[in-house]
């Protein structure tokens, strides 16, 4: 069972909030650092200092860290041409030593997107560029070096590009999908994904989507194995009752809330639970969304009582 540490920074935190989160991970025996990609504060917080970039953040401790893996949960179609994202990406791997794993996703927070004056299309024509985006990336990537890459689609159109720099794995970084939709969704996963994540479902929602994932890729010929089962849950552990109120508290939650829809409780509980989704569902993946990025402590107490018991 691999633990990824998933941050929120939009909700407030800066550059060196961020470092010191992405080396305590590193330290504390965490498989992953990640991320969210969003320019605009949710719900009743401050936001403040404000949005930082997800890929300069990334760039940046890329060449701070040295054995996580790091990546977006999940970097948004809207606000990235797709050749400049693809650069981007493949720097940052190349800056990381071949450490990234791409999250990308169709974009849907409106609020941010008017507050930027970045363009929302409506859903079909979101999805419609997501899935040409996904084809320019990774065609991109995987296009061998000193061939050109052109692409003719409905939204975008690429005239004989070098596809360079290349990420430094080969043939590309992991692509991590999720969503809750029905048809596309778990086609586009079939065709592109190393990964599927179930983004704060239950394990009974995250078993349905990854058996139409699986029935995606087995009705084009892949091995659904090839797939990694992922889920991504809020977490909030204490040693003691009191503990898990205070951390409760401090990221505007209630405890019960928190027992229902993520991962809390004492270790004991928090592990069990996680036994039981893996059971259910496959996943071998867990990305514990952390909500206060100031206790660091909360990093080390899951890595050193909970990590251990799911080996």
């Amino acid at each position: 069972m691999d633990l990824r540490i998933f941050t929120e920074p939009q909700q407030g935190a800066s550059y060196d909030d961020l470092l010191r989160v992405a080396k305590t991970t590193e330290e504390a025996g965490f498989d992953a650092f990640f991320r969210s990609d969003h320019f605009l504060k949710m719900g009743g917080v401050s936001g403040l200092p404000g949005p930082t970039d997800a890929w300069i953040t990334l760039a940046a401790l890329a060449r701070e860290t040295s054995r996580i893996r790091l990546g977006t949960l999940v970097t948004a179609a809207t606000f990235r041409h797709p050749s400049v994202l693809a650069i981007s990406v493949a720097q940052v791997d190349q800056m990381s030593g071949g450490r990234i794993d791409f999250g990308f996703g169709a974009g849907w927070y409106a609020d941010e997107h008017s507050a930027y004056g970045i363009p929302l299309p409506e859903l079909k024509e979101r999805f419609d560029r997501y899935s040409e985006q996904l084809e320019i990336i990774t065609g991109l990537w995987e296009t061998p070096e000193g061939r050109t890459f052109s692409h003719e689609g409905e939204y975008y159109r690429l005239e004989n590009a070098p596809a360079l720099p290349k990420p430094a794995q080969s043939p590309r970084p992991p692509v991590i999908i999720g969503g809750g939709g029905k048809k596309r969704t778990p086609a586009l996963a079939a065709r592109f994904a190393d990964e599927f994540n179930a983004a704060f479902a239950d394990a009974a929602t995250a078993t349905e989507q990854f058996q139409r994932v699986a029935a995606a890729a087995q009705a084009i010929g892949r091995n659904p194995e090839e797939i990694v089962r992922s889920a991504a849950q809020v977490v909030c552990v204490g040693r003691d009752d009191a503990e898990v109120a205070r951390r409760a508290e401090a990221i505007g939650r209630e405890v019960d809330e928190l027992k229902l829809n993520g991962l809390a409780g004492t270790p004991a509980e928090v592990v069990d639970k996680i036994g039981r989704y893996r059971e259910e569902s496959g996943a071998t993946r867990f990305y514990l969304q952390v909500l206060d990025l100031s206790d660091l402590d909360h990093l080390t107490l899951i890595a050193s009582e909970i990590a251990p018991q799911l080996d």
